[in-house]
């Protein structure tokens, strides 16, 4: 982390942290979620393997500023078609921010469709593999109040793989 970052105390943010249902991987949900802490956010982590449902209802209960689902499997494309189905079909959650990132296909092949297809499904944004996680301080930044964002903080990638 950037020595001389220090969250501002107006921007916390309330995020709602997954994976897919057919992803079983943690790791990348643990730094997210404390890089996201450590920058004053608020992480609810519903770790791996996340049925849709469960998403939906957590959702509702808790109305977060940010749903982020993060992919490490190579079916983050699979898993976040359905979850944004559920999620923009319930009224209650159907205008909730959401997005999505890290490996979201096997292949290299197809990923501009699989981004199009995403963000038709509701996604507000949709992150290669290898995004850096200040791209989520931006969108909690743009979602109400303000956050400074620094520039220069280390790369790693949404998911919490380090950038190629």
């Amino acid at each position: 982390m950037h020595p001389s970052y220090s969250p501002d105390s107006d921007s916390p943010r309330r995020v709602l942290l997954t994976t897919g249902s057919s992803d079983a991987h943690t790791w990348n949900l643990v730094h997210l979620q404390l890089f996201l802490e450590e920058h004053g956010h608020s992480v609810l982590n519903l770790g791996p393997c996340v049925p849709e449902r469960l998403l939906v209802d957590t959702a509702r209960m808790t109305n977060p500023d940010l749903v982020v689902l993060s992919s490490v499997n190579g079916h983050g494309h699979q898993d976040g078609l359905r979850a944004a189905r559920a999620l923009r079909a319930d009224r209650r959650t159907q205008d909730i921010p959401m997005v999505i990132g890290g490996l979201l296909g096997i292949s290299p092949e197809g990923a501009e469709q699989r981004t199009a297809e995403l963000l038709d499904a509701g996604y507000d944004e949709v992150y290669a593999d290898g995004t850096a996680p200040t791209a989520l301080l931006r969108r909690l930044g743009e979602s109400g109040r303000t956050a400074a964002v620094p520039a220069a903080l280390p790369r790693g990638a949404c998911t919490g793989r380090a950038a190629a």
